[in-house]
């Protein structure tokens, strides 16, 4: 299976520099932030997506519709590519980067979840997708932490990436199931398509 994991355009909640992990709070993409998908589809407009998904968050939801315009397949919900879980919800981005910055990988703040939770979360929804459309070209529309979880399974030593930044919009493929990652050097996937527009967290 081949995946393309993008994320979601510039959001209101982007543009406040506030966590957003809960999906019942409705959180659009901004202007920019659909100016931002719009070119996105743009440039996936001619991979032959055969099935795709996004996460629960309306943001996410929002971007997959517009880069689904060119492409007849139906969008499908999965909470696993939801945004990490921080306990956080509404508060400034830097409260959560300062509370893990110690240790990125173990530490868990109160009601969220670790970053190799997430990465687990993240490999449940490789394996069954790919079990499911072996042959398939996956479109998945998620958020950077989840990103960032993704590409830590194709490496030996997920702290070599843990600290990684995706832009909104950014895409990057891969294909799943991986060899196993320390055979590989560490080597990371192709970023194939990332996004000239940034956004803060």
């Amino acid at each position: 299976m081949k995946i393309v994991l993008v994320r979601h355009g510039e959001s209101e909640a982007n543009v406040a520099h506030v966590i957003n992990d809960d999906p019942t709070r409705a959180v659009n993409l901004t202007e920019r932030g659909r100016a931002q998908a719009e070119e996105a589809a743009g440039r996936l407009r001619d991979v032959p997506f055969t099935h795709a998904y996004a996460s629960e968050f309306l943001r996410a939801q929002q971007t997959a519709e517009i880069l689904l315009r060119h492409h007849d397949c139906p969008l499908q919900i999965d909470a696993r590519l939801n945004e990490r879980r921080t306990g956080l919800d509404g508060q400034p981005v830097h409260v959560f980067n300062d509370l893990v910055r110690p240790d990125p990988l173990h530490i868990r703040p109160e009601g969220g979840e670790t970053f190799l939770e997430q990465m687990e979360r993240l490999r449940g929804f490789l394996d069954e997708v790919a079990a499911r459309h072996p042959d398939g070209v996956i479109l998945a529309v998620s958020h950077e932490n989840p990103i960032v979880a993704a590409l830590a399974l194709t490496v030996a030593d997920p702290g070599q990436v843990v600290r990684r930044n995706i832009t909104n919009c950014e895409a990057v493929e891969l294909d799943w199931p991986l060899v196993d990652a320390s055979r590989q050097g560490g080597s990371c996937p192709r970023v194939v398509r990332g996004s000239s527009q940034q956004s803060t967290k």
